[in-house]
């Protein structure tokens, strides 16, 4: 099997990533296809993960500074430089 590249948004990938819960809970999918829609959905749910751990990563890079927030440099997984 080989892994499909995501091309989707966030909010596309979670929407995708809920019709593929929904159709595997109806119970009316054979086991071939729950076997496919399981393989598509663990990458969406990774791809989602990963977005997350970016945004959080964004997120701890804003600072509050005397001029407000502002972005700093950091957002390659090193911490970034704390203002007093």
């Amino acid at each position: 099997m080989t892994e499909k590249k995501i091309e989707f948004s966030f909010e596309e990938a979670l929407e995708r990533l809920n019709e593929i819960v929904a159709q595997l809970e109806s119970e009316s999918v054979d086991l071939d296809r729950s076997l496919e829609l399981f393989a598509e959905g663990k990458g969406l749910a990774e791809f989602c993960q990963e977005q997350l751990a970016e945004a959080e990563e964004r997120v701890k890079t804003l600072l509050k500074t005397s001029k407000g927030f502002e972005e700093q440099a950091g957002l390659s997984g090193s911490e970034p430089e704390v203002e007093p």
